[in-house]
């Protein structure tokens, strides 16, 4: 099996017209020195006054690379939007490579972070249960299992990595969606409610009512019973939590004061490739905001407590 410890994987960075994000999170990459770099970016739009100059501002980031480097761009003349930009640059950076991290202009890595992708994928490269990486942890602390890492349905893109294999699998149109919508495909993957959030997200990107490649990335994975390597440290900072901002502009929400931190090597290892569910209820209404009912092991500390204390239940 082999490994990138030594080395950083090749990497694709997405960009657009933040230049001062860009080259914040430029500096994690020329620290990393990849010997690879695709930097991907989308056109202007015509309507906004002055992006066009915003944008050739952030491309000017490949001038700065000063390591031995193989360099590569896509940069686009026209506006493709969000989901067709970022989806057709992945596409872009898996004919020329294997597997590899993708990392937007907003996302900053800690430095363990590559080295952690890195392991990964070498370690599932031939796993087709693993679709993916990723840098992000949100569970507020919590250790999921005594092992470096655990398995989670949720493939957060806040700094990731995959294979080809993996996104050779990624439905551009949701035609999958449309013939598992109506079994019972969401439901034997989580709660009811959690199941009718993701139906209503899938069904806004079909009708073209939200403009998002990662949803459709999150069901392709789905779709393929995959599971995705996620740390027990949060290894990535978003720092585009700004009116800029596509996706993230509550620039008071709890994940823009997350924080990352480092993870130590070797990796300890999980026993078996396996969801942990704990993790998935947590995300789902912590990060997610579903209203999820009690778990029955929940309810029945809750009823102990009361007849401990001498309370009615």
């Amino acid at each position: 099996m082999g490994t990138y410890s030594q080395m950083t994987p090749p990497i694709l960075f997405l960009i657009f017209n933040r230049p001062d994000l860009v080259e914040i999170s430029f500096r994690e990459i020329r620290k990393a020195k990849p010997s690879q770099l695709f930097v991907a970016a989308d056109g202007p739009r015509a309507i906004k006054e002055g992006e066009a100059e915003l944008c050739e501002q952030a491309r000017r980031i490949v001038d700065h690379v000063d390591w031995e480097c193989e360099i590569h761009t896509l940069f686009r003349d026209e506006n493709l939007g969000c989901r067709k930009a970022v989806s057709s640059a992945i596409s872009w950076f898996f004919d020329h490579v294997e597997d590899g991290i993708i990392l937007e202009d907003d996302c900053v890595p800690e430095h363990s972070f590559f080295r952690f992708c890195g392991d990964m994928l070498a370690r599932y490269r031939n796993d087709e249960r693993v679709m993916c990486v990723t840098g992000d942890n949100f569970q507020d602390g919590i250790a999921r299992g005594r092992a470096s890492y655990y398995f989670s349905i949720y493939n957060h893109c806040w700094g990731w990595a995959t294979w080809r294999r993996a996104w050779n699998h990624f439905d551009h149109d949701l035609k999958n969606w449309e013939r598992l919508r109506e079994t019972r495909f969401l439901q034997k993957l989580m709660p009811r409610k959690s199941a009718d959030y993701w139906t209503r997200a899938f069904d806004s990107v079909l009708t073209n009512k939200v403009d998002s490649w990662a949803y459709i990335w999150t069901f392709s994975c789905w779709s393929q019973n995959g599971v995705t390597a996620t740390p027990n440290q949060n290894l990535v900072s978003n720092i585009g939590f700004d009116t800029r901002a596509t996706h993230t502009a509550d620039a008071t929400s709890a994940s823009s004061r997350l924080q990352s931190h480092q993870i130590a090597f070797p990796l300890s290892h999980p026993s078996r490739v396996r969801r942990n569910r704990k993790a998935d209820r947590y995300v789902e209404k912590n990060s997610f905001g579903i209203q999820l009912p009690d778990s029955y092991s929940d309810r029945v500390q809750r009823k102990l407590k009361k007849l401990v204390s001498g309370t009615k239940t």
